[in-house]
Formats: structure tokens, sequence, C-alpha cells
């Protein structure tokens, strides 16, 4: 058994979270309300309202949080409560450089620390199915598979801290890539005046099958848009792209685009919405806007 302090029982955190206490280890989740509180309880996790009270006395600091400015926010508070060797592994989605930073901050007072992000959204959560992209060192990252093996199905080390996000990024621009052209293949099907659900089916089935499809496409006919990944993260994620390829004089053409149309989406105020509401505004751009089903 091991103590873990897990800071970020959100859509993903909760049900991961779960799945970590369900194995037989001691899971402690940070809470900010009752109602969060007895949420927690309910799927076995015990809760305090403080981050620094999470990690005292924790083998294993695990945070999933929405963005670098969180995460790093919660490294100050936990840092002088971190036990000795304490190993943290974040499993946010955040910046490649910024998480190399944090690495150098935990070793500087002698914890270890592992970028672990995940793929997977809310189902791979509950399911303990997710993807996980592991950067670290051998040892640690050895350590704390049998809990990456609690919320994952695969689990890929991939090189040294921060290359988990490195391979995240990528991750997120071919989702989305992949979520828009499914949304356009919509558009052009319907207007065609195909069998959306049948032609979907027979789509699935060949060489343009895909998990997007397999798992979006239901609730992209039914225009039920409840969020299991906000457009609004997925825009801070592609933003992580963006800077990644500036960095290196890169040129990514469709990602930029994609990009651009995950941004009008929240500016315009759709970001609660889940991703796969970019089929909103691929309706909207050829005028057959989103009709039925439920937009939230």
């Amino acid at each position: 058994m091991t103590t873990i302090a897990f800071i970020g029982l959100g859509i993903m955190g909760l049900p991961m979270a779960r799945n970590l206490a369900r194995a037989g280890h001691s899971v402690t989740g940070v809470v900010r309300s009752d109602a969060a509180a007895e949420r927690a309880d309910r799927e076995g996790v015990a809760t305090v309202r403080s981050a620094a009270d999470a990690a005292a006395g924790a083998d294993v600091v695990i945070t999933m949080l929405p963005d670098t400015p969180d995460v790093e926010a919660v490294v100050d508070a936990i840092l002088p409560a971190l036990r000795g060797s304490a190993l943290v592994i974040d499993m946010s989605t955040i910046d490649a450089g910024a998480t190399r930073a944090i690495a150098a901050r935990v070793a500087a007072v002698g914890g270890r620390y592992v970028d672990a992000p995940v793929s997977g959204g809310e189902a791979g959560a509950i399911d303990a199915a997710l993807s996980i992209m592991v950067g670290g060192a051998d040892a640690d990252v050895a350590e704390a598979r049998p809990l990456f093996e609690a919320m994952g199905r695969t689990i890929v080390h991939v090189g040294p801290v921060g290359a988990g996000q490195v391979v995240k990024a990528a991750n997120q621009l071919i989702v989305a890539g992949n979520i828009q052209l499914v949304a356009e293949a919509i558009v052009l099907l319907r207007a065609q005046g195909a069998d959306l659900p049948a032609a979907l089916e027979v789509i699935g089935g060949g060489l343009a099958g895909s998990t997007v499809l397999e798992r979006k496409r239901d609730a992209m006919l039914a225009h039920r848009f409840d969020p299991g990944f906000r457009l609004q993260l997925h825009a801070k994620d592609l933003g992580i792209v963006e800077r990644a390829a500036s960095s290196k004089g890169l040129a990514l053409p469709l990602t930029a685009a994609v990009t651009q149309l995950v941004r009008a989406l929240v500016a315009r105020g759709d970001g609660g919405l889940d991703h796969s509401a970019l089929l909103k505004l691929a309706e909207e751009l050829n005028g057959t806007p989103t009709s039925g089903g439920h937009s939230a």
C-alpha cells in the first residue's frame, strides 16, 4: 500500500483517485467544499482542505490540474511539507519547459519528479483505461508503474522528465484535428442526404476509423456536448503545441487552423462544452446550425 496525496479531484481526477483507492492504496484528496468532500467520500477517497496537509507524510503526491500555473502553485504549497525522497507525479497537461523547472525545484528538497500526462478523457479515467505517457528517471518510473496500472492500460516511458508533456502535446493536436475532420465529414454526409449512423459505422470499420470516431460519434450525432474534455482546456493544450512548435521554428499549418477554430468557440462562450462541439462551428459555417439534443 502506498500513501498518496491526490491534488485535483475534477472530472478525471476523482475517478483516477478512486481507482487508486480500489487498488488498495491510501488516498487523500484536496477539496474546497463540503459537496466535493461528500463526492470523494462516496468514492473511497479521504479529504483535507490543504495541499500541504495532504502531502505531509505522503509517499507519493499526484497532481491532476488544469494548467501550468496551477501546478506551480501547488508545488509552492507542498514543498515545505514534502517527505524526504517523496515522489511527485504530475498527470496534468502543462508546458514541458515549466515541467523541467518544477522537477528541479522538487529535486532541490530531496524529492523526485515524474511527468505523466494522460489521454482518454472522462471515460478512460472512469474505466481505468487511460493512456499514460511518462517522463522521468528509470527507477522513478518503475516505482510509479503499479500506480499507473491502477489508472490506465497503455503506459509508456517516453524519455526523461518533460518528455511526457511533449508527447501529450502531439496527442492533443492529433485529437483536435481528428474531431474537426469528423465534424466536417458529418456536415458533408448530412448535406448529401446520407444515413449518418450507417455512414459513420462503415467509416469506423475502415482505415478512417479512430478512437475519436468510436467514442464521440453518438454524442455528436445527438448534439450532446456535455464536457468530457472542455474546449477551454483543449485551447490551452493547443497553445502549448503552438509554443513548442515556435521554439523550433516549425510550420504546422493544420494545427494552426484547428487551434483557431477551438479558440473561436472558446471566445464566443462555448469553452465549457466538450471538444466535440467543434461540430457546432462546422455546421454554423455551412448554414446548418446545431438543432436538438443538449449543448451543455
